[in-house]
């Protein structure tokens, strides 16, 4: 039986992406002598998911096998077990059913595993260099492709006398200003991502479930070694991150190809950006601190210390608003042009990174430039990061799966409206409060009892600038490499 890989892609409702998907393993060249074998695991679809995949397979010339699930409550790691067990079998079925001859040989046959998400694809050529990634050494566990968000297409394009305006729309294929402006900011995160990654050798504490080529035998020694009946766990919100650590424990590599390209769909508005970002926060603090999971990473001190910038970022900008109110309220404010230093260097990190950037267009590097773009996008995750650690003090843990799903399905909606309403009405009380006792705030007993205070504060803030500045100029150095996000 000739070698072959094999693409396990899990489709919860997904027959408006799952062709897109398709066609791009259509446009793959594979090395010479392999086949490839693809599995559409349909899981819980109401929609016309599996009718559209195999239209698809017949019109691309692909093997296509559909699978479908009924009452799956694992969600994704379940379809992706479901297609795991198609081909080794189920250590969990009552009748102990024998393996025949041929299933045999096709578990032999099989080289590497693709797992895929049904509203990726891609690029020409990807496959083959994940490929070659893979195969470079016999140490290698997984090779994962560099994810670029699609940018959504003009929405003005469309006439409002389309009579499939609405169906073009719920597509996402096309968006508002607000939609292209939320998913470059998260290319661009991504593309940042990617470039540390690669200026550090190129190592991944996570394969993303979008588009990574799995050696068999890495996964099978995950089955084996933790007593699973498939190597994804429904142990963390973050599956691909836990099967990732889980390799690195059994002291398999984790590798970023420098070249294979995967497009992913982007979340186009904050409240989707949020409820996506909560649920891979909230994995991420839950595999760092609860060691029943049994999953360490060699990435673990690199992870704790991108928390621990966080922190110090969110900190630091509390301590200058709360800072600054004071003086201002108290005239006791100094401004030093030394102060301008920590600005200029992030105007120049944004704005390479914004240059470094798959595809990026001139209004995001003047916007980046200007970091008007960085710093609204930087307090969106702030305000996640503060949700997710307040949250682990809490004891009734949430359904980030639910959460995102319900979100990108219009279930439930944002509050960032109210949320603006209220800060703004809230600073027009307090700044009408220090007009309306200005004489107060600003005689002599107030500003002798604030000034020390104040001036303690600006010494923290300080030392805290310093090294954010450091950190930069750091970013700024490992920037100037020949890598590619």
């Amino acid at each position: 039986m000739k070698p072959r890989m094999v693409a396990i892609i899990p489709a919860h409702n997904e027959e408006m992406s799952i062709r897109d998907c398709l066609a791009g393993l259509g446009d793959q060249s594979l090395p010479k002598g392999l086949d490839l074998d693809i599995i559409v695991v349909a899981d819980n679809c109401t929609d016309r998911t599996e009718e559209k995949a195999i239209e698809a397979g017949k019109e691309f010339n692909l093997n296509v096998k559909v699978l479908t699930t009924e009452n799956n409550k694992l969600r994704k790691v379940g379809a992706l077990n479901h297609g795991w067990k198609y081909i080794y079998g189920d250590i969990l079925d009552l009748y102990d059913r024998k393996m025949s001859t041929y299933q045999h040989l096709y578990q032999k046959s099989v080289k590497a595993i693709l797992g895929m998400d049904a509203d990726s694809r891609l690029a020409p050529g990807a496959l083959m260099q994940l490929w070659e990634g893979l195969s470079s050494a016999r140490n290698i566990g997984g090779v994962m492709a560099k994810y670029t968000m699609r940018m959504p297409k003009k929405k003005s394009l469309l006439s409002k006398d389309d009579v499939h305006y609405e169906e073009k729309i719920n597509s996402g294929e096309y968006g508002g200003p607000i939609s292209r402006w939320w998913t470059h900011q998260q290319k661009q995160d991504m593309a940042s991502w990617l470039l540390n990654l690669q200026y550090h050798g190129g190592s991944t504490y996570v394969l993303g479930g979008q588009a990574t080529l799995f050696r068999p035998e890495a996964l099978q020694d995950i089955v084996d070694e933790n007593k699973l009946d498939g190597p994804w766990q429904n142990d963390s919100d973050v599956e691909d991150m836990l099967l990732t650590w889980q390799l690195q424990k059994s002291k398999w590599k984790t590798l970023i190809s420098p070249g294979a390209r995967c497009f992913v769909d982007a979340m186009r508005s904050y409240h989707t950006f949020r409820q996506q970002r909560n649920k891979w926060k909230s994995g991420t603090v839950e595999l760092l601190t609860n060691h029943d999971i049994g999953a360490k990473s060699r990435h673990k001190g690199k992870i704790w210390r991108s928390e621990l910038k966080t922190s110090l970022d969110l900190f630091t900008r509390i301590l200058f608003i709360l800072l600054l109110s004071i003086s201002l309220a108290t005239n006791q404010f100094y401004w030093s042009w030394i102060w301008i230093t920590p600005v200029v260097l992030a105007s120049i990190l944004n704005t390479i990174l914004a240059l470094k950037t798959p595809m990026h267009r001139t209004i995001d590097v003047v916007l980046a430039a200007l970091l008007i773009s960085p710093e609204l996008y930087l307090w969106a995750n702030l305000i996640t990061f503060s949700q997710v650690w307040l949250g682990k003090l809490s004891v009734n843990k949430k359904d980030g799966w639910a959460n995102q799903y319900n979100a990108e399905r219009g279930k439930t909606h944002s509050k960032l409206a109210q949320g603006i309403i209220g800060a703004i009405l809230s600073i027009s009380l307090v700044v009408y409060l220090c007009i309306q006792n200005r004489a107060y705030l600003t005689s002599e007993p107030v500003q002798t009892a604030l000034q020390p205070y104040l001036m303690t504060g600006w010494v923290i803030l300080t030392i805290l600038t310093i090294i954010a500045s450091v950190n930069m100029l750091y970013q700024i150095w490992t920037l100037r490499g020949r890598h590619t996000a």
